[in-house]
């Protein structure tokens, strides 16, 4: 994640303060230079990063911890506010008719991004189109089509016009039943004049209500020039974060993003359509220090389920709190947790399970977590209709024979029976409870999470 080295950094440092209802001037001097040291490695700007660290090293030593917060919280929750302050809002993009316009240079990710955006707004119910406009590139065409057919949304380019203004005109009228238009523009390899006069006169086609750079997380301190010159030339809106899920360090575009005086829109955290988050700055500083990010966990959640339902019409996620939990629940529930994402992305969004937990971890637990999940799908294929639905009845001769089927070994088919008995107990824990039991169950793992944020995590974080 973008500034991850901070969050990991000032986890560890606060935990000096645990257990102290006082903070001395020594304590604030070494978060601050923790801060300093964290953000200016991730390429945010100088100018900020001194205004930032001012600003906390000042609130910490001069507000008072209101009654019963420990001194460790309380410098949690004004390193909170002030990084919330950093980032700033997130881009107002309403769930209504508009044409959004995106800018950048080549290798941005423009065009992953269009897709990207375009299946966002398709899964809140508005029907968008791709309009793919980049006459510079080979091969543009056939990969933003590629990646339109991939999110399922309407798509229209001309691979035998040269003129992008005239494609811009032509798909605007061609996809005028959609709700929202993105108009994906050609990109070079640095700001050339022929590409801002290009993008002029695409603006001043299209009429975009919105205008959006899309930045590369790993662009470092360039980012700020460019982010001036698309200022300059059409002004900006909003910002495109893309490749958030690799070592990128990303302070350059947060830098471009407070040069333009503009906001965070959308964050791109994987390779495939779906890896895009709706940036929200609580949430995002949230999951950065450790204490998770409910909102989009509930988001994700709801969306894996609803597409899993789809697939399977005869299955109710409700139906695991009654009846028998069997092998085919399970795989239900695999694939449920696999539309999700990424399992490490998932956990730094549960409260508690993030940030210092996850520091604690091998870099490659959550791969391995993944890939078992997929060697448990191949253990399952290899048994019958009725050792799925009756895991129980699984003896020691057809444990030999699912792991021949499945090529592998029968420690390996034993650990699936184990991890199914092991969900099947807890998800007994959980029938014959009311709404009122789930509803204080969530409420403490709130308050109990935050990677140290003590009671305050359930206040979103801090209320």
């Amino acid at each position: 994640m973008v500034l991850d080295d901070l969050g990991q950094s000032l986890r560890g440092t606060l935990d000096r303060l645990r257990g102290s209802s006082r903070i001395d001037e020594e304590d604030v001097d070494a978060i601050v230079k923790e801060i300093q040291r964290s953000m200016l490695g991730a390429d945010v700007d100088v100018s900020l990063v001194m205004d930032l660290s001012d600003a906390i090293r000042e609130r910490a030593l001069e507000e008072e911890p209101p009654a019963g917060t420990s001194a460790r919280d309380h410098v949690l929750r004004i390193v909170y506010e002030e990084l919330v302050d950093l980032v700033g809002e997130s881009t107002e993009l309403p769930l209504e008719e508009q044409t959004i316009l995106l800018a950048g240079l080549q290798g941005s990710g423009k065009t992953t991004t269009a897709a990207k955006m375009a299946w966002w707004f398709s899964k809140k119910g508005l029907r968008p189109a791709v309009v793919q406009t980049d006459t510079f590139r080979p091969g543009a065409y056939e990969q933003a089509k590629e990646m339109a057919e991939r999110a399922e949304v309407e798509f229209y380019g001309d691979p035998d016009e040269d003129d992008p203004v005239a494609i811009a005109r032509e798909g605007l009228e061609a996809t005028a039943d959609a709700d929202v238009h993105i108009v994906d523009t050609a990109g070079r390899h640095a700001l050339e004049d022929d590409l801002i006069e290009e993008i002029e006169a695409i603006d001043r086609a299209v009429e975009p209500d919105r205008r959006l750079l899309v930045l590369d997380a790993a662009i470092g301190q360039g980012a700020k020039e460019q982010a001036a010159r698309f200022e300059d030339a059409i002004g900006i809106d909003g910002v495109a974060i893309t490749k958030l899920d690799g070592t990128a360090k990303g302070g350059g575009a947060l830098t471009a993003v407070n040069e333009t005086g503009s906001t965070i829109a959308f964050l791109g955290t994987g390779e495939t359509v779906q890896d895009v988050e709706r940036f929200e700055p609580s949430g995002f500083i949230s999951r950065l220090l450790g204490m998770g990010d409910l909102e989009q966990l509930t988001e994700r959640v709801e969306r894996a389920m609803e597409e899993t339902q789809a697939e399977e019409e005869d299955w109710e996620p409700e139906d695991l709190l009654s009846g028998e939990f069997t092998l085919n629940d399970m795989r239900k529930q695999m694939n449920a947790m696999n539309k999700m994402g990424p399992l490490d992305q998932v956990m730094d969004m549960i409260p508690g399970m993030g940030g210092g937990l996850m520091d604690q971890l091998p870099d490659d637990a959550m791969d391995v977590t993944q890939d078992r999940m997929v060697t448990f799908e191949v253990v399952m294929d290899s048994m019958t209709d009725a050792e799925l639905e009756n895991p129980r009845s699984i003896g020691a001769s057809q444990v030999r024979r699912i792991a021949r089927g499945a090529g592998t070994d029968e420690d390996t088919v034993r650990e699936l029976l184990d991890q199914h008995k092991m969900m099947a107990k807890t998800l007994k824990q959980f029938q014959g409870m009311g709404q009122g039991d789930v509803e204080r169950m969530m409420k403490q793992m709130q308050q109990g999470g935050g990677g140290g944020g003590g009671g305050m995590g359930g206040m979103g974080p801090f209320g």
